[in-house]
């Protein structure tokens, strides 16, 4: 497919080459064009950062004095130079697994936030896939992205005189964004189609280069549907269920559609959240059509490698259609994959037979041959979560794993950080596997790290005093103001700052429970303290306004004299300026409600420091050498009695910890207490909790496991695995056991159980002694060898083993379940029978 012939204007020959590297956007986080950006327009480049669009908007006498400028083609070669060495570089996934997958990796998420060129996400969740995306450039793991191309995107914040929030929905206009119209051989632009109640739909497809890593995009607005068909991707997250019904089944279908429209094989399917499900179904109906084999089959044979990572930590947050309505788009699709409606509805319900609303998670956990959680805290309450689609098993062995999430470090290190890092650790850091980084960043100086965050702290205050500056502007604020706002914030006080979305479970206003204290603190004499922080509110979200407002009303105090700023808009953009410059990063979530939690890792690289609630992935992380915790890390009911305790908690560290470590000071001026806390968090935590760890661990755990068993499951296997499902689904109620005998020797307990099996297969079941672990640990599985037919009785034998003596006897429970070579046992078969 051709991506490079489309130009949004003509550029001069020599210049061709700008398009080149302005459609990658790998300057997104390699800033070692910035300069020759800058140089085309400065004030331009200030102000938006998107080369595309500084292409786009310069003067044509501008570009011609630029192609007549020795010094700046000679930059534009160099640049070239310097992305064509970075391409053709020998990769970690080169050098370590070079055609293990056998194709790519489909990676399909609803939103990604890449840039702030591109605005196609909301949140954690696409920032999360942004750095997913960099990374897998980074380390050359084959994958492509799918989502979806916005109108509108998500709603842009601005807060009126008293503080209220308003919200905006600016048009994206495709000749601004850094992509081009995926256009065929013949130059025709690329599209597919998706059958809609009594239409068809007709959905544009996108190319965004993200270095090697091609993001395929799609959107509805085409000139050939109706109005309302061309507003289903006109905004994240917007509109009724249906809406949302149809963003959903455009991004699975068809962008599973849309990867086999470019003969593209995926023989991994990775759904970042369950917006993406109905994929599985494409891909199990376009083997169907391939193989001629019936849907089961298919999907037995697919499911091997599909993947859900879902980020949910409470089951009521899952998106959930009203049966009628999936009827209403998925009735003649149900007829497709050759199965009734209500089987296909059965695929997104709880439990066999099940009823109510369809639910896009069940259908990936259904669809997949693998789960997983973004934490290790949210790894357990996924499993809590999806506990009753496995009712009889034990809950450490509902089939839910966990990698916990990681960020892009490149994208998030501030210059200063830049600097230090590759001083100490070299230019190739984050493209390996790491194992250098902990020694060589313990021989970086103190006072070499006391500059190098003074720097980025006053690069910060810099940031937002121009930023802060024109919100005020902005709202028409009084001449006074606007001067004060240039001078607000010191670059020299302790820093702390937090951004998210203004959400009751993030507690955002846990300072606010004794504003009188919080004050107190900031206003010291000798030991200041600033609060700088940023977040949204979803515009049907009162309760997060109202938040919002608090904090407005705090500010408003002349007491606090402008020590706490909000920054409006939370964006890719104050993200990174806030991350890059706080001392230390507050997050204060109820547990377990943070499924993982990104903002605080992107401080890490930058030496700021860590004080949040023992929840998502700071429950991993926290040691006292590296940050502060709070709570006791366990959930509560009284919710309004542990927030108070908490809140009693954060100000004590705050006023007992933070503060006088901070301030405590050598000869010298230097905070060495501070900063062995920072070095410790540098060292310990940046590389565990960077997305280079995250990919490989997927690539390691997830993808080659999962590309080896969906080439295994060839359409012959897939027939008989479904088949032994069938058997063991029609004969299992026949299984049950006889006596169970042991007898203790040694250090052992050797045991003796008979089962009769009825009509089943003796290879087709497991028989094991099992007990639970205390403390959370892995519970004990000791399998049993088949023996001697029981005398007399057809198909039924005794099964022996030994188990370790240090517990009693009772503690042992033998069961049956089910068995298969290449079963996924018990996510794609459940069966399990206990002997009490």
């Amino acid at each position: 497919m051709q991506s490079r012939h489309y130009l949004p204007r003509p550029l001069p020959e020599p210049l061709l080459e700008l398009a080149t590297l302005a459609l990658d956007l790998r300057w997104s986080w390699y800033h070692g064009s910035d300069r020759l950006w800058s140089d085309i327009d400065p004030a331009l480049w200030r102000a938006t950062q998107n080369p595309w669009l500084l292409l786009e908007s310069v003067s044509e006498d501008r570009l011609q004095a630029l192609a007549a400028d020795a010094e700046f083609l000679a930059a534009l070669r160099a640049q070239l130079a310097e992305r064509n060495a970075y391409l053709d570089s020998r990769t970690w996934f080169e050098r370590q697994y070079d055609g293990r997958v056998g194709g790519q990796v489909a990676y399909f998420s609803m939103e990604f936030g890449l840039d702030e060129a591109l605005p196609i996400y909301s949140g954690g969740l696409g920032v999360l896939a942004g750095d997913y995306l960099k990374t897998a450039c980074d380390l050359g793991v084959p994958l492509v992205g799918v989502g979806l191309l916005y109108q509108r995107g998500y709603f842009r914040q601005k807060l009126n005189a008293r503080g209220e929030q308003l919200e905006f929905y600016p048009v994206n206009d495709p000749t601004t964004l850094p992509l081009l119209p995926l256009r065929d051989a013949s130059g025709a632009w690329v599209h597919v189609d998706l059958e809609l109640p009594g239409r068809i739909l007709r959905l544009r497809a996108w190319r965004a280069e993200v270095g090697r890593v091609p993001l395929l995009l799609l959107d509805s607005n085409h000139s050939l549907n109706d109005a309302a068909d061309r507003a289903i991707t006109g905004e994240l997250y917007g509109g009724d269920p249906e809406v949302r019904l149809q963003q959903e089944l455009v991004l699975g279908i068809g962008g599973w559609r849309l990867l086999a429209r470019l003969g593209i094989d995926c023989c991994v399917c990775h759904l970042n959240e369950g917006h993406a499900a109905f994929a599985v179904l494409e891909r199990a109906r376009q083997y169907m059509q391939r193989h001629a084999v019936p849907f089961a089959v298919a999907l037995r044979a697919t499911r091997a490698g599909n993947l859900f990572t879902t980020h949910t930590p409470v089951a009521a947050a899952f998106d959930r259609f009203a049966p009628e309505l999936v009827g209403q788009y998925l009735g003649d699709y149900a007829g497709q994959l050759g199965i009734p409606l209500e089987q296909l509805l059965e695929l997104g319900r709880a439990g066999p037979g099940g009823y109510g609303a369809f639910n896009m998670a069940l259908l990936a956990v259904r669809g997949c041959g693998a789960v997983n959680g973004v934490s290790r805290l949210h790894g357990e309450v996924s499993r809590r979560i999806f506990q009753p689609l496995f009712p009889r098993w034990p809950r450490a062995e509902v089939p839910v794993e966990h990698v916990t999430n990681g960020v892009h470090m490149p994208t998030w290190d501030s210059v200063e950080a830049d600097a230090l890092w590759t001083e100490a650790c070299g230019k190739e850091r984050w493209r390996g596997t790491l194992e250098n980084i902990e020694p060589q960043l313990r021989a970086v100086p103190d006072e070499r790290l006391w500059e190098f965050r003074m720097a980025s702290r006053l690069r910060m205050v810099q940031q937002l005093r121009e930023r802060v500056s024109r919100q005020h502007f902005g709202r028409g604020g009084p001449a006074a103001m606007l001067q004060a706002s240039l001078g607000m914030l010191d670059p020299n006080a302790l820093t702390l700052g937090f951004a998210r979305r203004m959400t009751e479970y993030k507690r955002t206003a846990l300072l606010l429970q004794d504003p009188d204290r919080l004050q107190r603190l900031l206003a010291s004499r000798d030991r200041p303290v600033q609060i700088v922080f940023a977040g949204k509110a979803h515009p049907l979200d009162a309760d997060g306004k109202w938040l919002l407002q608090q904090w407005q009303d705090f500010m408003a105090r002349p007491d606090v004299d402008g020590r706490v700023v909000f920054v409006e808009d939370y964006d890719l953009v104050v993200a990174e300026a806030l991350t890059q410059g706080v001392d230390v990063w507050i997050n204060t979530p109820r547990r377990p409600w943070e499924a993982s939690g990104t903002s605080g890792m992107k401080v890490l690289v930058n030496g700021g420091l860590n004080l949040s609630s023992l929840d998502g992935w700071w429950a991993e992380a926290y040691a006292p050498e590296v940050g502060w915790a709070l709570g006791d890390g366990r959930e509560h009911a009284d919710v309004a009695t542990w927030d108070a305790r908490d809140a009693e908690q954060l100000y004590e560290l705050l006023e007992r910890q933070v503060v006088p470590t901070f301030y405590r000071r050598d000869a010298a001026g230097v905070p060495r207490e501070w900063l062995a806390r920072v070095r410790e968090s540098m060292v310990r935590l940046t590389a565990s909790f960077s997305s280079n760890r995250m990919l490989r661990e997927y690539v390691e755990r997830f993808y080659l496991p999962l590309a080896e068993r969906c080439r295994q499951r060839t359409p012959q296997r897939a027939q008989a695995l479904e088949a032994l499902h069938a058997q063991l689904a029609r004969h299992w109620s026949q299984l049950h056991f006889g006596n169970v005998s042991w007898r203790q020797s040694g250090e052992q307990l050797e045991f003796t159980v008979q089962v009769y099996l009825g009509e089943l297969p003796p290879e087709s079941v497991r028989v094991e002694i099992y007990a639970d672990a205390p403390d959370g640990q892995p519970p004990f599985r000791g399998a049993l060898q088949r023996g001697e037919p029981l005398a007399g009785a057809a198909n039924a034998y005794g099964y022996h083993g030994a188990v370790p003596a240090a517990r009693p006897a009772g503690d042992y429970t033998p069961r049956v379940s089910a068995a298969g070579d290449g079963l996924l046992v018990p996510l794609e078969a459940d069966f399990i029978t206990w002997y009490r």
